[in-house]
């Protein structure tokens, strides 16, 4: 612990006990920044946050550091308190803990339970979740949500109780196999796909869901695309298994516009279910991802753009216009982006713009490409256009309290209101 330079105080959890305790940023003896924390009763941890591929004091420019006394309660008593610096941007609720998958990694434990809550149990959280929340996206989440056939009503009254924007996080099984429920979904309001996508080769979904899946993915695209339903393409990437495939899926993506809007990368976190306790080779950090997909992808670094609504080591955005030979034309740099927060409400709809799809008609592909009016410059915007973004989850190993304080992305608990990775920290002993 002492060769460590210690660059920020924060909190932690004991990863075994889950009691609260001091923590610390700190640089391991070079570049690789290290979470250490000490338990009284289990003793010392140390665990890689960022490998030093780009500089994090750049990277984090205006983020607070928690004062004294801050953040000693979380998240054990967590519900939204005082001291929580986000609004809600998006909600997410449980409507199944079925699946008709088993995941080898899975923060909700998809598959754990054969009934679910009753429509009118979902309608009761619904309207709290509109109260509670102002109007939030609303994730419908699980399990796999798609096996209820009642979603397309739930959907439709998320939008008659108040909520902005509707999506539903899903495998794709189900969209790809029964396009009527698709349009169910379509003619109920649905704005978002968030398609679990985890590349282009059947062995990656053989290794991390069981079952060769890619071409379940591509027909559950191909559904949603034809009723104007935005597909957001979401990968858990799992060092040493899809790591050196983030470039195909970005081709992917682009390939497969305007029916695909984004691309959300979710490098893999120890929570829920997952196969045993990681080793530090086995963590992957946020600037190992965004250095990944920048070499794979040929995209600048001063593409990707740190959280504003979230904690900075949260995750990025970035947008693109799709250019004809399929290469991305950056939107925006760091040089352009402010480093101040932004409102939940701001990002919220930043999400909308992106991720939901147009439904203006679509114009010949030979006519956009030559002298760019600014109907012309709109148009790609809405149909030619991918967003790259992440979203780094803490678990009970790596949590930095500091960074759960700013969490926008929040879960309904039974009449609870919580911070995502406060909803699913898994100690050691589960």
């Amino acid at each position: 612990m002492m060769k460590n330079a210690l660059i920020r105080n924060t909190r932690s959890i004991c990863p075994v006990c889950g009691k609260n305790i001091p923590a610390g940023l700190c640089e391991d003896g070079g570049k690789e920044v290290v979470l250490v924390k000490t338990c009284p009763e289990h003793g010392s941890f140390s665990v890689p946050v960022w490998r030093g591929r780009m500089d994090l004091e750049s990277w984090c420019a205006g983020a607070q550091e928690l004062s004294e006394g801050q953040g000693a309660s979380c998240p054990e008593n967590c519900g939204l308190c005082g001291e929580h610096e986000s609004r809600t941007c998006c909600t997410l609720l449980e409507v199944t803990k079925r699946c008709n998958l088993r995941c080898a990694f899975c923060f909700a434990d998809g598959g754990c339970e054969e009934t679910d809550p009753s429509e009118e149990e979902m309608k009761r959280a619904i309207r709290d979740i509109a109260e509670k929340c102002g109007k939030p996206l609303l994730q419908f989440s699980g399990g796999e949500p798609t096996l209820r056939d009642d979603l397309p009503e739930l959907v439709r009254y998320a939008k008659e109780a108040g909520c902005s924007y509707t999506q539903v996080n899903t495998n794709g099984i189900r969209l790809a196999e029964d396009p009527e429920y698709v349009q169910r979904l379509a003619e109920a309001g649905l704005d978002i796909v968030f398609l679990q996508f985890d590349g282009t080769d059947d062995e990656i979904y053989k290794t991390l869901r069981g079952k060769p899946l890619l071409g379940t993915k591509t027909e559950a695209i191909r559904n949603c695309s034809q009723r104007k339903i935005g597909v957001t393409l979401v990968p858990t990437v799992v060092r040493g298994v899809n790591d050196k495939e983030l470039g195909n899926i970005i081709r992917f993506a682009a390939a497969n516009t305007p029916g695909v809007r984004g691309v959300h990368f979710q490098p893999v976190s120890f929570f829920g279910r997952f196969p045993e306790i990681p080793a530090d080779e086995e963590r992957y950090t946020l600037d190992e991802l965004v250095t990944d997909i920048s070499s794979q992808a040929g995209i600048p670094l001063d593409s990707f753009l740190p959280s504003r609504c979230d904690h900075p080591l949260c995750g990025f955005h970035s947008s693109f216009l799709i250019e004809k030979d399929g290469s991305l034309k950056a939107l925006l740099s760091a040089a352009d982006s402010s480093r101040t927060g932004c409102s939940a409400r701001d990002n919220r709809e930043y999400i909308a713009r992106h991720w939901m799809r147009s439904k203006d008609e679509e114009r010949p592909e030979k006519d956009l490409f030559g002298e760019m009016d600014f109907d012309t410059f709109l148009y790609r915007l809405r149909h030619m256009s991918l967003t790259l973004s992440a979203m780094a989850f803490q678990d009970a190993f790596n949590l930095n309290i500091e960074r759960l304080h700013r969490c926008s992305l929040h879960v309904y608990d039974n009449g609870r209101i919580l911070p995502f990775c406060a909803k699913y920290i898994t100690t050691e002993g589960r």
